[in-house]
């Protein structure tokens, strides 16, 4: 089924609105794109689908979807010298079409309006029984703004609370790759040619992007986690939360950390990558080519969804299985361990230790090659 096709099955199990937000982590990556693609694919199912904010920015290929989606008329407003548009809120109402894309969720609405924030404008819409399809950036969540100003330096005022994320029936995460973004960027896609590189000075740093992606990939796993432990309330359901356990070895923790991933895809679970630094492994002895060999698999394992943990201990499967513990993982992705012949021998290798005691807990381990 595509993504279409599914919303229109929730619209018609209910009457009551259903809400579906598509989630990026910046502008650009082509949230407003989509629902006007699924808004069409809506209308050639004969649902009654209406505009009642698009932002388009300008961008060419966003302009020309909206055509042959009806419109509901914005409504103007005299503020501060200037006339202003803003979503008509009673209008929408007042039409009640099946479903209303309703786009920048974090929108603040001008002084005089109804609500003071587009989200309390979207809460009143589903009260009415409408479907509603909205978009938002992931540095617009409430809960992450503390943690998006460490990433870029930048203080959002725009937020949304972390509840309306609860609310949605469906939250979709429109991804690219940080190269993906900036290609955009430089094509002018996103932004006119004059603002091009003040954005590549700032909000667009490779290392922003990357952050922010794994922010959103995080926020939206979480909410489909949420959601099923919500619907499926079996006493045998266990949600899957995979842990990839890496060394400072390039290549075997690449090969750890790209089939974990995989492994996380196919599931539509959250997984984390678990470095323990030893003692031996501190910054002041490991070699630097170590240290960049980690730094290195540490952007891959986030370019790929996970959240990246680091952990100083001077027993590894103490500190994985503390880990472990803690955060409630179900399965543990370790690679194939190298042993001395003496390890070989007498079976005192760590592996073998964290094997017996993941047992004990009735954990999963997964030896990858």
């Amino acid at each position: 089924m595509s993504a279409a096709t599914d919303f229109l099955a929730l619209i018609q199990k209910s009457r009551k609105g259903k809400f579906k937000i598509y989630i990026g982590m910046s502008a650009g990556v082509g949230k407003t794109f989509r629902m006007l693609q699924e808004a069409h694919a809506l209308l050639r199912n004969g649902i009654d689908v209406k505009i009642g904010y698009i932002e388009t920015h300008g961008r060419e290929e966003t302009v020309a979807l909206t055509d042959g989606i009806p419109e509901i008329p914005r409504r103007s407003s005299f503020y501060k010298g200037k006339n202003l548009e803003e979503m008509d809120l009673q209008t929408i109402i007042n039409t009640h079409p099946e479903v209303v894309l309703v786009d920048e969720l974090a929108h603040t609405n001008i002084e005089g309006s109804k609500n003071k924030k587009r989200w309390q404008d979207v809460l009143e819409i589903l009260d009415n029984g409408i479907n509603v399809i909205s978009a938002m950036n992931i540095q617009h969540i409430e809960s992450l703004n503390e943690e998006v100003k460490k990433i870029t330096g930048i203080e959002v005022s725009e937020r949304v609370p972390d509840k309306i994320l609860a609310l949605a029936d469906e939250v979709v995460n429109i991804d690219l790759t940080a190269d993906e973004l900036l290609t955009r960027l430089k094509e002018g896609k996103i932004y006119k040619k004059e603002k091009i590189q003040t954005a590549l000075n700032h909000f667009f740093q490779s290392g922003h992007i990357l952050q922010l992606r794994e922010l959103a990939l995080k926020e939206v796993a979480t909410h489909v986690e949420r959601k099923v432990e919500t619907e499926i309330k079996t006493e045998s359901f266990k949600p899957v939360k995979f842990l990839a356990c890496i060394s400072s070895n390039e290549r075997v923790a690449r090969n750890i950390i790209r089939k974990t991933a995989r492994l996380a895809s196919y599931y539509n679970s959250p997984w984390t990558v678990l470095y323990i630094q030893k003692p031996s492994e501190n910054p002041e002895k490991i070699a630097l080519n170590k240290q960049r060999f980690l730094i290195n698999n540490f952007n891959l394992a986030q370019e790929l969804g996970a959240k990246v943990v680091r952990l100083k201990d001077s027993s590894i499967h103490n500190g994985i299985l503390n880990y472990v513990t803690e955060h409630h993982m179900t399965t543990v992705c370790i690679g194939k361990p190298h042993e001395n012949l003496l390890q070989r021998i007498f079976g005192y290798s760590w592996v073998y230790t964290l094997m017996n005691r993941l047992n004990e807990r009735q954990i999963d381990i997964i030896i990858l090659s």
